[in-house]
Formats: structure tokens, sequence, C-alpha cells
């Protein structure tokens, strides 16, 4: 079995968030939804799972923090290229997601921010390896 990784992420409304999560990409996976939270897959190792606050507090006795206040991680996904962090984050945005920065580009790096509607940040970005291997050797 492949090692796979599961995101939970704490929401308001989960027929909100999966709306948004499927408007930037996600499919959501039924088998594990229902009306307390939705199974959102991003590929076949990585998925996000968008729960009700009620719910999650089922898997914990710490408080669940308020995404729009507090700020617990900021979830990066790699992708292909800079055009697809661009069309990745203006479909965040068209979908009522939140621009965290303005885009920065490092040459080897270029990365947008954005906030889910219940303020959960992602990071999306492009990176270019033997570019940054590349200008670290010749800085060394």
């Amino acid at each position: 079995m492949a090692r796979m990784i599961f995101v939970n992420l704490p929401v308001e409304d989960v027929a909100r968030a999966t709306a948004f999560y499927e408007a930037i990409g996600f499919s959501k996976n039924e088998q594990f939804s229902n009306e307390t939270v939705s199974a959102m897959d991003w590929s076949e190792t990585i998925h996000v799972m968008l729960m009700s606050r009620g719910f999650m507090a089922t898997f914990t006795d710490k408080a669940i923090v308020d995404p729009k206040t507090s700020v617990s991680a900021i979830h990066a996904l790699s992708l292909e290229d800079r055009a697809e962090v661009d069309r990745f984050t203006e479909a965040a945005l068209a979908a009522g997601g939140r621009e965290l920065h303005e885009p920065e580009d490092m040459g080897f790096m270029y990365s947008r921010g954005f906030e889910d509607p219940d303020g959960n940040g992602w990071g999306p970005f492009a990176m270019d390896v033997a570019a940054h291997a590349a200008a670290t050797a010749e800085g060394a």
C-alpha cells in the first residue's frame, strides 16, 4: 500500500467547503463522506478531510482553532509550473478564497498564497530543483 497523507481541516459549513474544494480541482470521495465530513481527493496519495468543527472535536481533547484568527499550518502543494500555480490560485479566489500575499518569484521557485472560506491557508508553488541546485553550487 502506498503511503498517503490526510489533512484534516475544520470547517463551519461542510457543503460550502466541499463546493470550494471541488472548484479548485479536488474530487469528493463519496465513500468516506457524509453530512459531517467530506473526503476530498487531490491525488491517489493526498487527501483533505473537510470536517465540521463538532466532528473534528471527537478526535481530540484540544481546542479546535479558528483558522480565520489563528494559524496552525499553511499547506503547500507543488504544482507543475507557474501557469498552474496561477490557475489554481485564481480558481480559489473565484470560488470565495482570499489571497494571502502577492505572487513571489524567487527565480527557481514561484509561489502564491490563499485561504479557503474558513481561513485554512494554502501555498501552491512550482519549483525547479535543478535551477536551485545550480544557483546554490555557484554561490558556494
